[in-house]
């Protein structure tokens, strides 16, 4: 390595620098790059974050910005970029990082010296929004992560990454768990990963700047000095350690060579760099062939679709002999991102996976996003058993899919589970499984899950097809609500179609549980299983397809001939597995309901005047199969129910009105009436007088005048051709009783004395059957203190 003398490159600052020096060197892992000659980057100060003593003996942190490059403001693409910032402490329980300015970034995680080691305490960050400038709320990191198989030298470990979003400030603390004896591991250190922009469509850059930022430890009065907790630094290699120091961005860098005893590194079956061993069948570094599956493929988009950087990871795939099972995982992280955001996390992962873990690339087999995107994860083949490292000791038989986001007490979104649904049927599919199946497992190392069941290495077990990454693994992945989701996943991938039912038939009307239909209906359905699982739907008429529409369609139509049937939903299931809706009973019918009564107008007691005679309209419909209802179209409109037969209503006297209505039955099927009738008046004067009556004059009269009579014997006739007719009269407290006569026989007495005073009351109605020539004659009874009876006249129907 071509280093830069110590006091050279320093001189005239006074600095703590968390590297190691070395044989008066700076010397920093993953930052080596950093110190080429300053000629070759377009900047006039490293990014750095010094501890400078300033006045009264205080520390103060002061951060170096970018110089002025004219092309990062044009420049449409940003590659990804890894920062690590080393923890510092002064106790072996506790490591942090104090709020600290940074270079952009949007997903961080914590890692550690040792792939083999685990944090057993609390990791807690908040970041600075770049957009807002506001910090965040402290968040958990997720440190209980799967180790790998067969770690190599350069793996570490680490915590799940999350993703914070556009960020430039950073804090973190590190607090060892109460009651444990283990110290928290060495070289802790924060690691940021810009996942940086890849498509044209994302404007947003940022200075092409080297590790953000480094905070010194918090000593006052410190000047020069590497940092003397072991446990603090960020572990670079030594010269005589052997190994080669590489920078997470992805650039190369001059290092020290490596001896003759520095072991060759092979993939192993965790996607980590060291020789392979394990307990069950090694994977093949030969691509096998494709099988065909029982399902379709979903949409995937790949690698190059979400800008994958594959110097990342150069060496070549291996390959399981089968899928024999799905493990579910959740990402961790917020789950407030945007969709549009997703193509980003997923690099950040992949940077995250290979960058600070060490691995030779991303962990999982597929990733999907809250809106059910499907992301090709770790390369070599969407198609193919590609060997992952995403859960300890079962990968070499399954692959791994992971929801972007965190679902501990949030529920999955629909198009998430859908989209796990439909690439772990189309995997497992490849195999001939059923993905709500069960299958035998041979663990891969010995250890004990989430539910406190142990393996052992060697040994078989039962799983489903479709599991958690709890089930294989002590941990909460893939969260409580997102687990409890597994069984719908299950259920959707394997089919049959989950929820069907039909749930209304246009062009036919529903009576108790029989729909009727003059033929052409359309049936509409809904199911639980979403529609990209559903292959098509068959509509089915006494057991017979009678049309097909795709998986998306929510109806169809036909024609039925007349007479019973029952039509049903049939769904295929893209498997190939149907569910059939329950039947319906539907007739198609053309019958046409009657009226056995056809609508007749009669008149009814009430106030009467010359726009408005209170009638009573009846009618009786049937139908031979079921009436529905009745409806009046004329002279104004209303709705009756099929047993309804009458409806008080008023009619204008004089005026010959028609009275239309139709008669409606379940099918459509329909009759319509239309009688005409017209009120006539007959005045007093029209009638023929016997006796004494006295003519009276008012308003509040028809016609304005009235006869009255208090002579006992006294009468009034009249003569008409009707089907009704009403006697309307005046009361009051003081009016008597009259006789009345149809025809020539009294038939009543009627009394009309009232508390108040009335005008044009019809107080007496009587209807025939049909039309015909009547009499009506009214006599005074001559009742005694109350003699006078006053009649305005007689009202009868035509």
């Amino acid at each position: 390595m071509t280093g830069v003398p110590y006091g050279t490159f320093f001189r005239g600052l006074n600095l703590a620098w968390p590297g190691r020096l070395w044989g008066g060197y700076v010397v920093s892992r993953r930052t080596l790059h950093a110190y080429r000659p300053l000629s070759l980057k377009r900047r006039a100060w490293l990014t750095l974050a010094a501890v400078v003593l300033g006045g009264g003996g205080l520390v103060t942190y002061a951060v170096a910005s970018p110089s002025a490059d004219a092309g990062a403001a044009g420049r449409v693409k940003r590659p990804v970029k890894v920062y690590d910032l080393a923890l510092k402490g002064s106790t072996a329980d506790r490591r942090e990082l104090p709020r600290t300015d940074t270079e952009q970034f949007s997903m961080l995680g914590v890692s550690w010296t040792g792939a083999t080691k685990r944090l057993h305490g609390t990791v807690q960050v908040r970041t600075r929004s770049r957009e807002t400038g506001e910090w965040s709320a402290w968040q958990d990191l997720e440190v209980n992560v799967d180790p790998l198989d067969d770690p190599g030298p350069g793996v570490r470990g680490s915590s799940e990454p999350i993703w914070v979003g556009p960020s430039d400030g950073v804090q973190v603390q590190v607090v060892r768990k109460n009651g444990t004896t283990s110290s928290l591991p060495k070289g802790l250190e924060v690691n940021l990963v810009d996942p940086g922009v890849v498509t044209a469509a994302e404007t947003k850059s940022a200075a092409d700047a080297d590790p953000a930022a480094f905070v010194a430890e918090e000593t006052p009065g410190a000047t020069t000095a590497a940092p003397t907790d072991t446990a603090a630094t960020t572990d670079s290699p030594t010269p005589s350690d052997g190994t080669t120091a590489t920078p997470t961005d992805g650039q190369t860098t001059t290092s020290p060579a490596p001896t003759e005893s520095t072991p060759v590194a092979t993939p192993t079956a965790s996607g980590s760099a060291s020789p392979s061993a394990s307990a069950s069948a090694s994977p093949s570094a030969t691509k096998p062939s494709a099988p065909p599956s029982t399902v379709p493929e979903p949409p995937i988009v790949s690698r190059a679709g979400w800008g994958a950087d594959e110097s990342m990871s150069p060496d070549p795939s291996e390959y399981n002999a089968d899928v024999k099972a799905v493990f579910v995982h959740h990402t961790d992280g917020t789950n407030d991102y945007s969709c549009a955001d997703s193509a980003s996390i997923v690099r950040g992962i992949y940077a995250y996976h290979t960058q600070v873990n060490g691995w030779n690339d991303i962990g999982y087999n597929f990733l999907v996003d809250k809106c059910g995107t499907i992301f090709e994860g770790r390369k070599g083949g969407v198609d193919l058993p590609v060997l992952g490292a995403h859960t300890y000791g079962w990968n070499r038989e399954s692959t791994g899919v992971a929801v972007l986001g965190e679902y501990t007490s949030t529920s999955a979104s629909k198009a998430a589970l859908t989209a796990v649904a439909r690439v772990a049927a189309w995997k497992l599919g490849q195999y001939g499984a059923d993905p709500a199946g069960t299958v035998q497992l041979t663990a891969g190392a010995s250890q004990t899950n989430y539910f406190g069941t142990s393996f052992t290495a060697g040994s078989k077990y039962t799983f489903n097809r479709i599991s958690g990454h709890r089930d294989g693994y002590n941990t909460q992945c893939p969260g409580n609500s997102l687990y409890a989701q597994l069984p719908t996943i299950r259920t959707w991938a394997s089919g049959p179609v989950q929820g069907l039912k039909v749930t209304s038939v246009d062009g036919a009307g529903l009576s108790g549980s029989t729909y009727y239909t003059k033929g052409a209906v359309t049936v509409h359905w809904s199911a639980t299983t979403p529609a990209s699982l559903i292959s098509k739907f068959e509509l089915l008429v006494d057991g017979k397809t009678v049309a097909t529409t795709s998986g998306t369609a929510t109806s169809a139509g036909t024609t039925l001939a007349l007479g019973s049937h029952t039509v049903a939903v049939r769904a295929v299931h893209q498997s190939g597995k149907t569910a059939t809706s329950t039947g319906l009973n539907v007739v198609a019918e053309t019958t046409a309901p009657t009226f056995s009564t056809t609508p007749k107008l009669s008149l009814r007691s009430g106030t009467v005047n010359t726009t408005a005679v209170p009638v009573t309209l009846g009618w009786k419909a049937t139908d031979d199969k079921a009436l529905r209802y009745v409806k009046l179209l004329a002279p104004t409109t209303a709705t009756f129910g099929p047993t309804t037969t009458s409806s008080s209503r008023t009619a204008k006297s004089g005026t010959a009105t028609t009275w239309s209505m139709r008669a409606y039955d379940y099918a459509g099927n329909y009759r319509t009436s239309s009688p005409s009738y017209t009120p006539v008046i007959l005045q007093e004067t029209a009638a023929t007088k016997s006796g004494s009556w006295t003519t009276r004059s008012s308003t509040s009269y028809l016609g304005g005048k009235s006869y009255s009579s208090g002579s006992k014997g006294a009468s009034l006739t009249w003569t008409f051709t009707g089907r009704s007719a009403a006697w309307v009269v005046s009361r009051a407290s003081s009016s008597g009783q009259a006789y009345v006569y149809v025809d020539g026989t009294r038939v009543t007495t009627v009394d009309l004395k009232s508390s108040s005073t009335l005008y044009r009351q019809a107080i007496w109605t009587k209807t025939w059957s049909s039309s015909a020539k009547h009499t009506i004659k009214i006599v005074v009874v001559g009742t005694s203190g109350r003699p006078t009876i006053t009649t305005d006249g007689l009202v009868y129907i035509k």
